[in-house]
């Protein structure tokens, strides 16, 4: 059983209220610890080569909206021209050709490339094509694998669509997050299901690789009835693949601005057993209907065919080469570990950088291999199996042993089977997964805020 310098993280009781902060883990250690003070190490990292075989992939961020919805906390901009995006668009390049000539990005294959945001999809067609061929240009996609867009059903039509598959996007996510439109007025979206409908109807038609939509359990406003009739249109509409994520109110949310002029502590949506409850009551829907659960999040129609390259490569290790405002990548080192960093998180001094002639870096954090080892562990836990024996050979440590109090401590509640060099997690499990992977964090990172 786990001893008083490993304790288990208290579960969430069915009844528990949401409250105010992030619940989501994904990645580690917590981004509250990244700092201005590792920025020059990190740049310098760069100079060195990345070690043979390292995976590399791009994440570009696209940080502009219709608008802003009142549960997001990503940097977004709503009140942007057309000329000041293409001025964004042009700074993202010019990133990108300082980094392509540096010794750790020159003369390597990308393996995935991650367009987020924001919205991606709020770029025109010239605006699309510009970018793309720009960054092909500067770096290797001849072996990229995945192709990975996000988009907002309000912003697609049938000539947009046909550009991004032109481009070579593979993987569509298509951020519905709830087919009703009360629920999606009244959590500020922009889109409506007349358009949702539309734009699933194109993107199936435009034959991507991979369409995938997103749902949100628990967004304002969400119901029992409206749930159900939620999981209705899923099953009929049969995507590739779906994501489902638990609704959470980080700090910097309209939401929680709302509750802390009312002064309450609870925010205004659904507890987590009921959260949980309309997760499952999707997955067992879908099941029903050939989708395998493949992670705590995702539901795929054909486990065979339909791969994440970007999160599988990203929670192995991969290098990844992060451009735009307020973007995150991380870089392998030779001790093991690796190296966290992100962009200047407001577009002025982003933009400011680069025609500057700076990087627009702004913070970072330098992780040892045990920090390394931790972070793939628990993004991989995720996955609702995990084996032993990669991270031995790997690392050097068997996390077996390493965590014998924790993993024991679950397997006794029932949290988690071990079998062999196996773990695996049940569905209920993995409802609270993100709960339970802060045993494993080192102790001077349990109790900090996350973001």
């Amino acid at each position: 059983m786990p001893d008083e310098t490993t304790p288990l993280p208290v579960l969430e009781a069915d009844d528990k209220k949401t409250t105010v902060g992030n619940y989501f883990v994904s990645n580690y250690p917590p981004y509250s610890m990244w700092s201005t003070d590792h920025r020059d190490a990190a740049l310098n990292l760069f100079d060195t080569p990345a070690a043979l075989g390292t995976p590399l992939g791009l994440y570009v961020h696209i940080p502009f909206c219709r608008k802003r919805c009142h549960f997001c906390y990503f940097r977004v901009y709503t009140d942007k021209t057309r000329d000041e995006v293409s001025e964004y668009l042009d700074a993202v390049l010019e990133e990108a050709t300082r980094y392509a000539a540096t010794a750790r990005i020159e003369g390597r294959k990308l393996k995935y490339v991650y367009f987020g945001g924001g919205t991606p999809s709020y770029l025109s067609e010239k605006q699309l094509t510009h970018l793309f061929d720009g960054l092909k240009e500067r770096l290797d996609w001849n072996e990229v694998e995945e192709v990975a867009f996000e988009c907002e059903p309000g912003t697609l039509s049938t000539r947009k669509l046909a550009c991004l598959k032109d481009l070579g996007v593979t993987r569509l996510s298509l951020g519905i997050e709830n087919f009703n439109d009360d629920i999606l007025e009244l959590n500020n979206r922009a889109h409506r299901s007349q358009q949702v409908g539309n734009a699933y109807d194109w993107a199936i038609d435009a034959g991507f690789e991979q369409v995938n939509i997103d749902l949100i359990a628990g967004m304002l406003g969400e119901t029992d009835e409206n749930w159900q009739a939620n999981i209705d249109t899923l099953v009929k509409m049969q995507p590739h693949a779906v994501t489902i994520y638990q609704m959470e109110v980080p700090y910097n949310t309209t939401i929680y601005k709302d509750m802390k002029e009312s002064g309450k502590d609870e925010a205004p949506v659904a507890d987590w057993g009921t959260k949980r409850r309309w997760v499952t009551e999707a997955y067992a829907a879908l099941e029903d209907n050939g989708y395998d659960i493949t992670s705590a999040y995702t539901a795929v129609r054909d486990a065979a065919e339909i791969k994440f390259v970007y999160r599988d490569a990203l929670w192995s290790g991969a290098d990844m080469l992060a451009l735009g405002v307020s973007s995150f990548g991380y870089l392998t080192a030779d001790n093991g570990g690796g190296m966290h960093y992100q962009n200047q998180h407001d577009i002025v001094p982003y933009i400011s950088a680069v025609t500057g002639g700076d990087q627009p870096m702004y913070r970072a954090l330098p992780i040892d291999q045990e920090e390394a080892m931790i972070r793939e562990w628990v993004l991989q836990l995720k996955l609702g199996k995990i084996n032993r024996q990669p991270f031995i050979k790997k690392f050097g440590v068997d996390p077996f042993e390493k965590w014998a109090d924790i993993l024991g401590g679950y397997a006794e509640e029932k949290l988690i089977t071990i079998d062999g060099d196996e773990i695996t997690i049940p569905r209920q499990t993995l409802l609270r997964i993100d709960t339970l992977l802060v045993a494993f964090f080192k102790p001077e990172h349990h109790g900090v805020r996350y973001a």
